[in-house]
């Protein structure tokens, strides 16, 4: 190294580029042009770089409905809103989605098993995400959903904390309706 030359040190505070789980958003492509408003706030997306078997359990007692087809939730750590919300596991069957919405404040989420497209991508297991506050999507979890979930099409397990809740931004009916 030329000695005038100073080599310039990593913010300690932010993860290098290149060190492993990091994924800028510009790597994630382009924003979709139906979300290039302030909707469009892409999320922090970190591969944890773990592994695991966590199959998600069909046993619908203990899983509560939602309106949603194939959309399944359990509370995990009471809360409000202004207490920093509430933690739940989400189960979504292959193919399943939740409508358009939009975080009122922070949502992070941490795939377990399967896993999940949006607007901004696909997310496999492992995965943490950290959605900003007015940022919107659409998650659909990957797999078919005309199979029955299982080993080579399995639903997606989610731990999700959505601080300050959601609000839909699609009020199209659903199929059925």
């Amino acid at each position: 190294m030329h000695p005038h030359s100073k080599k310039k040190r990593p913010d300690p505070g932010r993860p290098h580029a290149r060190s492993p789980g990091y994924i800028s958003t510009v790597e994630l492509g382009h924003m979709p042009s139906n979300m290039q408003d302030d909707r469009a706030l892409p999320p922090v997306v970190v591969a944890l770089g773990v592994q695991g078997t966590l199959q998600p359990c069909s046993d619908d007692t203990e899983w509560l409905e939602t309106r949603h087809s194939g959309i399944h939730w359990k509370p995990l750590i009471p809360g409000t809103p202004s207490t920093g919300g509430m933690g739940v596991l989400i189960r979504m069957e292959p193919g399943c989605g939740y409508p358009a919405h939009r975080h009122l404040d922070f949502e992070d989420v941490l795939i377990l098993a399967g896993g999940y497209r949006d607007e901004f991508g696909q997310f496999l297991q492992g995965t943490y995400l950290r959605y900003p506050p007015q940022s919107a999507h659409t998650p659909v979890a990957l797999g078919d959903c005309e199979s029955p979930s299982g080993p080579g099409n399995p639903a997606c397990l989610l731990f999700a904390v959505a601080r300050g809740g959601i609000e839909v931004v699609n009020t199209a009916p659903e199929h059925g309706d």
